[in-house]
């Protein structure tokens, strides 16, 4: 059975708009059903997979890094998962250019529009998985903040955290719904049902994978937006799964698996709008397992690589800036003197020689020849994270077994 219905609307013809968008007609809109106390029974396999999900992410919350500190490993995923969400969108921006725009950011300077975008994305993630950490329920205007925070430094900043008041769709053209592939409920529904989406992150009652599955689904269903309603549902996820005390310590990159086999994503998503509820949760619960999975195994590549960099820095000792500046890069691979001292604490003569130390041994390499203000680049890990990357998000090339 649905969880909702359509209802017949008409769009008035205007004659003032370009070519291909002026004509009227009747279309469809999509109007979901509350979820607040709706029961969600799922059959034995989909419960199957949905435990095999909570045991790869219980595992992967367990996971000890020995050399990379549980931060640094925190924020490389937390960068993966961002970016992946943000290529669902058609926004593609290379680790390195992203590395590259954090720094300027973390400066005060601005420029590169496109990874602002991705950027706003990590902000967002980070105030989902805030907004899951504290014990108040849910609010609307908490969903309003995530995407306040995604959209504040992009073009569309004039549209951040605002529920739409006019009609939203999917596909089709730019000027009217007729033709769409999904044209979301009228405006005037989207404050009740996001109200009503809110009491259920509350409920208990739910597997915590099963309740982040259909959170999202039913949010898509919402679309509350203008723009900006995957990657604000796909935060959403984690705000659930951090409530409910799935993730502790790593995110696993769900979205990295999504952005693999998006006709999958997009045919589990409508299998939720019709009833499928089951399907829908196997998937979502099959790609976070393997999204487990995967984290696990680039903190195991990011860990082999800091070892080999150890060794030829001839295993300094554990109080050394240098070593610990190797701890530090997976969350801040392009870096500088003042960043350096921030992270390790140590005086500005120090990582300066650390600095040197890790140029001298090949790990870092210098983006400008300035005597003052001069930057460095970790290569060698930032060409690891695209592999990965890339490795994780082609089906046949994943490998599916737990490090």
């Amino acid at each position: 059975m649905p969880l909702g219905h359509h209802e017949k609307r008409y769009w008035q013809a205007d004659p003032t708009m370009p070519a291909g968008g002026r004509r009227g007609g009747s279309y469809r809109v999509f109007v979901p059903d509350p979820i607040a106390e709706r029961e969600f029974p799922l059959d034995g396999e989909s419960i199957g997979i949905l435990v095999e999900a909570t045991k790869a992410l219980g595992h992967l919350q367990g996971a000890r890094a020995e050399v990379t500190s549980l931060a640094a490993l925190a924020r490389n995923l937390l960068r993966s998962e961002s970016a992946a969400s943000s290529r669902i969108e058609g926004v593609k921006i290379t680790h390195k250019r992203l590395a590259r725009a954090a720094y300027a950011r973390a400066g005060g300077r601005r420029g590169d529009n496109r990874a602002a975008e991705v950027l706003g994305n990590v902000e967002a993630m980070e105030r989902a998985i805030e907004l899951g950490g504290v014990a108040d329920p849910l609010k609307v205007e908490d969903i309003c903040d995530i995407h306040r925070t995604l959209l504040r430094f992009t073009e569309d900043r004039s549209i951040a955290g605002m529920i739409r008041t006019k009609q939203s769709w999917i596909g089709g053209n730019d000027y009217h719904p007729l033709g769409a592939v999904y044209v979301a409920p009228p405006f005037e529904l989207v404050p009740d049902l996001l109200t009503d989406l809110c009491r259920f992150t509350a409920r208990t009652d739910l597997a915590a994978i099963a309740q982040a599955a259909i959170a999202h689904a039913q949010f898509e269903n919402i679309h509350p937006f203008v723009d900006g309603n995957g990657r604000t549902g796909r935060a959403l996820i984690y705000t659930i799964l951090r409530r409910r005390g799935e993730i502790t310590n790593y995110l696993p990159p769900i979205s990295l698996v999504l952005a693999s086999q998006p006709k999958n994503y997009v045919d589990g998503l409508g299998a939720y709008s019709q009833g499928n509820v089951g399907v829908w949760c196997s998937r979502f619960a099959g790609a976070t397992s393997r999204a487990a999975t995967e984290a696990e195994r680039m903190a195991r590549r990011i860990e082999e690589l800091q070892v080999s960099w150890l060794q030829r820095l001839g295993q300094p000792r554990r109080d050394a800036a240098v070593r610990e500046l190797i701890s530090a890069l997976p969350a801040q691979p392009v870096i500088d003197v003042a960043a350096a001292q921030h992270v390790t604490g140590k005086s500005h003569v120090a990582v300066g020689n650390a600095l040197a130390q890790l140029e001298a041994a090949g790990v870092l390499e210098k983006l400008n020849e300035r005597k003052w203000g001069r930057v460095w680049e970790c290569s060698e890990l930032l060409a690891l994270v695209e592999d990965f990357e890339r490795t994780a998000s082609t089906p046949h090339l994943a490998n599916p077994e737990r490090p």
